[in-house]
């Protein structure tokens, strides 16, 4: 192995801290919190610092797996500890990275309970999200995937609001059908090709039939983790109960899983079969871009609305990923970025106001501006960046998107910009009757303004927003080069029969 293994070091060292605050004791409860909240805080910065030295170390120019690390496992099978990382998933550990610190800000007055317990939990799912992202191994890679439901699970169910039994359970649920035929999917595939390597199944000819069929079974993993409609119904009921980090997590990262999971399988190792099913892709993912923006505009409870608003976002990453062009994939990737961020804020918007008032229905609330000037002026921001103007994160990925999307099919891209009258709809209709008007409800009268550790979690998102909104280059560089390959893998014997079916979607 000619590289440090950086990789590992990053994926271990949440699992250490965790060990660490599992060590922790003391006769005071309130001791053993402020320990486990700082423990957790250190190392999941300590965590970031490491991934920042992916990032100065990657070659950008470079298509190939760096940074990678392989030991044997499991004689005779050909299963391998096998880690590495290209340009795509370089940034999604780097957004696991940064969101995780911030996570555990937000919960640092929030959870006054089993505090050890809900620190050791996070830095658990950190440990999984971030070897989602670096495996190169169908078994490791289906660990951890599967491994992020346990912790998460904990934290909706232990520390969620009252229906938080119903959410965990139907999160789980749902995601365990599908994480079935994904297992089932690898033992086909470990049956055809003899190797459960990822480079090694990308390189390998699966008969068309057989992508068929491997195809849908990795889809109904996927679509689920998305969520694409109709399997999406997990997803607000997982929010609202989820306390604030949970569902800064759980927007941020865990729902980039599906998103990855077509990037590093369905599109390059099964590019016939994604072909082929394409259109069907196009037509739930416009669904889900109109109905539940639709849908997101009769809600009453804040988090179900950006919840539903979450839904409709990823309805431009199907779109844009299996448009197999150049300008797609990379407005895919960047819309997934900058809803790491944006929707993670939004929810953190949220979560500062259910902390003073203990009520997330929009209602409760009117006239915020007179009180917390500062607060309306970041969840402005934020609200503005995830309607996509120009200037923000936003813009750039949908802005990509819909172009790649138009070289591919008209009809699709027409209705995909419904979404983009929709969005400021309900997300500006929320700001109004949250913001503006008149204060007249006493409970409001004397509540706070961000106070400076709030300001300390907003500030890098901001800053992360704007830069990617007005410079995204750097991003870009990173990306460029595998994208490229991906299009070759995906697009290379997949083009005619693109072109034949993709005419059935909008007639």
């Amino acid at each position: 192995m000619d590289n440090p293994p950086l990789l590992s070091l990053t994926i271990l060292m949440p699992l250490f801290g965790a060990l660490i605050i599992a060590w922790i004791r003391d006769a005071d409860e309130a001791i053993v919190a402020r320990n486990a909240r700082n423990v957790a805080l250190w190392t999941s910065m300590i965590t970031f610092v490491l991934s920042l030295f992916l990032w100065t170390g990657f070659d950008s120019t470079s298509a190939e797996f760096q940074f990678v690390e392989r030991r044997p496992w499991i004689d005779g099978y050909d299963i391998s500890y096998h880690l590495g990382i290209d340009g795509i998933s370089l940034l999604f550990v780097l957004l696991t990275t940064f969101l995780t610190p911030l996570c555990i800000l937000a919960s640092w007055e929030a959870i006054k309970t089993r505090v050890k317990e809900y620190m050791i939990a996070f830095l658990v799912l950190e440990t999984m999200m971030v070897g989602v992202f670096s495996s190169l191994d169908l078994v490791i890679f289906y660990l951890f995937f599967e491994g992020t439901l346990i912790p998460m699970f904990l934290i909706i169910g232990v520390w969620g609001g009252p229906g938080r039994v119903y959410a965990t359970f139907k999160f789980f649920l749902y995601t365990l059908l599908g994480s079935v035929l994904f297992l089932l999917a690898i033992l086909a595939m470990y049956q055809a090709a003899g190797t459960t390597s990822i480079p090694s199944l990308l390189a390998f000819d699966f008969p068309f039939e057989t992508q068929r069929w491997l195809w849908l079974a990795l889809f109904a993993s996927f679509a689920v983790k998305v969520p694409m409609w109709p399997v999406h119904t997990w997803l607000p009921d997982a929010h609202v109960e989820a306390p604030t980090a949970g569902s800064m997590v759980l927007a941020g990262v865990l729902l980039k899983f599906g998103g990855y999971g077509f990037l590093r399988f369905s599109l390059p190792m099964f590019p016939e079969a994604s072909a082929f099913f394409t259109p069907m892709v196009f037509t739930l993912s416009i669904i889900a871009i109109i109905y539940t923006s639709l849908v997101a505009l009769a809600q009453e409870d804040m988090k179900k609305l950006i919840a539903y608003s979450s839904v409709a976002h990823m309805g431009f990453v199907t779109i844009g990923l299996f448009s197999v062009n150049t300008q797609g994939v990379e407005g895919a990737i960047l819309v997934m970025l900058s809803h790491g961020f944006v929707s993670a804020a939004l929810f953190l918007c949220v979560g500062v106001v259910y902390d003073r008032i203990h009520s997330r229905r929009i209602d409760s609330y009117g006239g915020l501006v007179h009180r917390m000037p500062l607060y309306a002026f970041v969840f402005l921001l934020f609200a503005l960046a995830s309607v996509g103007l120009p200037g923000t994160s936003g813009f750039v990925g949908e802005f990509l998107t819909l172009v790649g999307v138009y070289q591919v099919n008209t009809g699709v891209a027409l209705l995909a910009t419904f979404g983009l009258i929709l969005g400021p709809a309900y997300m500006l209709w929320l700001y109004r009757r949250v913001v503006f008007g008149e204060l007249t409800k006493d409970e409001l009268k004397e509540i706070l303004d961000l106070n400076p550790r709030e300001i300390a979690i907003f500030t890098p998102m901001i800053l992360l927003v704007m830069l990617l909104g007005i410079y995204p280059e750097p991003f870009l560089e990173v990306i460029r080069v595998s994208v490229e390959n991906l299009i070759t893998q995906a697009g290379g014997t997949a083009d005619g029969v693109q072109a034949a079916s993709l005419a059935q979607v909008v007639e």
